[in-house]
């Protein structure tokens, strides 16, 4: 460690061996605090227990590793299904538990509390994939897809960015051409979460303007695309700066074969289907920054007492004190909007301008405020904060990612702005 480093933590740290030996094993246990309990349900209490067991035992000893070596733990995705995790959106028929978007919320945080990069991974699989077939697929659809996804046998992924269709993503240039039975793909998607590893993917494409019937013509079309189809390919993996562990990567179709079959709802509703599920990703993968901000708690509160400074644990300074105060509290602030969403859709509030504005109000301010907190857990733990013995590092890069992923920010602001002018004139 540099002397500025040494400065920052307030006296000379020990070898990097002796540190590692006194770290928890297993990386940071959770933290059970005292204040507020958000009742959600004995059905939601039993199911966070068991969340909150499973990756305190099969998660956090793995998260610096997975972060270290970038390697999606695909062992995990049966453990999880098994664990009931992977269809908590889904109809029992299908091998779900249907217990719906407030349970997704609290599995999405407990996981992401132990490996925000799993947690990704867990919400692009379980919501993105899963719920949009669930939501919008027919029955053969589902009876062929959705009871391998939940059980975690095949990994699911969703296909919408494109390298010059972000943000602006109805602008996409794949396309798919009606021909004799089949749509034939071309074109290629951008930053796609579990990419490298997915079986299962939902796909958009511009409909060919010269096939299918009229109301077809210039729309947008989704697809159930299997890795094994004709035409199918990915490429390297991105190296990216957070959330490594959760592969992403680009997708390639070239002359890619989809049986017409595998139109998910259909021909031309594209943008309906990815609208509508654009505000359920939203809520579910709120609970990610929740994780996080939970993490950082983990990591600040034992440490403000077994750190030591002028002869007393550091907690007991006021400056930390106050710290430690701002994070709970906007960690509880930011709990209570994102689960009040889950709540809203759960009632069926799942349509129109009022979803869209808080599904986009609880991810642009449990994201910006993640960001915000891992920042303030680098700096309560001083020099230790800033070194990759400790997570708090990994914890602030995996958190940025929430400001990008499913609607920048500024996107984010954009459509709340733009929906509440409308609807007060």
């Amino acid at each position: 460690m540099s002397k500025d480093a040494r400065e920052l933590s307030g006296s000379t740290p020990q070898p990097a061996h002796a540190r590692a030996q006194n770290l928890p094993k297993g990386g940071f246990p959770a933290v059970e605090m005292p204040g507020l309990r958000f009742r959600l349900g004995d059905d939601i209490d039993m199911l966070r227990d068991a969340a909150r067991d499973f990756a305190a035992a099969e998660i956090a000893p793995r998260a610096a590793e997975i972060d270290r070596s970038n390697q999606f733990p695909t062992d995990l995705w049966k453990k999880m299904g098994a664990l009931g995790l992977l269809g908590v959106t889904v109809a029992e028929d299908y091998g779900g538990t249907m217990m719906g978007y407030a349970a997704h919320i609290v599995a999405m945080e407990e996981i992401s509390r132990a490996s925000a990069s799993v947690g990704l991974s867990y919400g692009a699989h379980s919501n993105l994939c899963v719920n949009q077939i669930a939501r919008n697929g027919n029955e053969a659809q589902k009876r062929k897809y959705l009871p391998k996804l939940v059980s975690g046998e095949w990994v699911g992924a969703l296909a919408m960015s494109e390298a010059g269709a972000g943000s602006d993503a109805v602008s996409m240039k794949t396309r798919a051409e009606y021909k004799k039975g089949k749509f034939v793909l071309n074109g290629a998607k951008m930053w796609i979460t579990n990419g490298p590893d997915a079986d299962v993917l939902v796909v958009y494409a511009k409909t060919d303007a010269n096939a299918g019937p009229e109301s077809a013509k210039r729309g947008i079309t989704t697809f159930i695309v299997e890795k094994r189809f004709k035409g199918f390919s990915t490429s390297q993996k991105l190296d990216k700066l957070g959330m490594r562990g959760s592969n992403t990567c680009e997708l390639v179709f070239r002359d890619c074969e989809v049986p017409e079959e595998n139109v998910l709802s259909e021909v031309g509703r594209g943008v309906n289907v990815l609208m509508s599920g654009l505000d359920y990703e939203r809520a579910v993968l709120a609970g990610g920054p929740l994780g996080i901000m939970q993490a950082c708690m983990d990591v600040v509160v034992p440490y403000l007492h077994q750190r030591k400074q002028f002869g007393q644990p550091i907690g007991e300074f006021q400056l930390m004190q106050g710290k430690l105060a701002d994070m709970y509290t906007t960690l509880n602030a930011c709990r209570a909007y994102v689960y009040a969403v889950g709540q809203a859709l759960d009632r069926g509030d799942g349509a129109g301008p009022g979803a869209r504005i808080d599904a986009a109000g609880a991810i642009l301010y449990a994201a910006e405020r993640a960001t915000w907190m891992a920042g303030e857990a680098i700096q309560c733990l001083g020099g230790n904060g800033y070194i990759n013995d400790y997570p708090t590092g990994r914890l602030w890069r995996d958190a940025k990612l929430y400001e990008i992923g499913a609607g920048t920010s500024e996107i984010r602001r954009w459509l709340i702005g733009r929906e509440l002018f409308a609807e007060t004139q």
